[in-house]
């Protein structure tokens, strides 16, 4: 049995990848070894006996499988976190949240005149006082300052 190396060099060298790349048909071995030439090697390359091998690459399978568990919740727990505590869920959209629900609350209530203006002015300023947990709790405070009226 002859070395190939020599027409594994020029394979690689046409076919512009590495040497390791170069794959040869064992069945093929008696014309590979014949090839001298870099115009024998194209030929063996059109026929088949010689071709690319796939780049191996790092495989996502895992991954995929991985972010999937976390889609419904797994593989979150506190070892898996970093950062600080407010990193994952700030204040400040925490709050940006809350405000922008009681303020949506607040028009609609105008809106629908279950609040007059006034009372929206006095409500809108106190909610951004933060006197109000969730939407909620004004809707509780209001129904309470209607029940005092009446």
């Amino acid at each position: 049995m002859t070395d190939l190396a020599n027409q594994r060099r020029l394979a690689a060298e046409v076919m512009d990848i590495g040497v390791n790349r170069v794959w040869m048909d064992p069945e093929a071995y008696k014309d590979i070894s014949q090839a001298l030439t870099r115009e024998d090697i194209r030929n063996l390359i059109t026929e088949k006996k010689i071709a690319k091998r796939a780049i191996l690459g790092v495989s996502r399978g895992r991954a995929r499988k991985a972010d999937e568990a976390r889609s419904y919740g797994h593989r979150k727990g506190h070892g898996s976190r970093s950062g600080a505590k407010g990193a994952r869920n700030p204040k400040k959209e925490q709050w940006m949240k809350k405000i922008r629900a009681l303020r949506s609350q607040l028009r609609e209530m105008r809106e629908n005149k279950s609040i007059e203006v006034p009372m929206y002015r006095k409500l809108y300023r106190k909610a951004k006082g933060g006197e109000y947990r969730s939407r909620a709790h004004l809707v509780a405070h209001i129904e309470q300052l209607k029940a005092k009226e009446a």
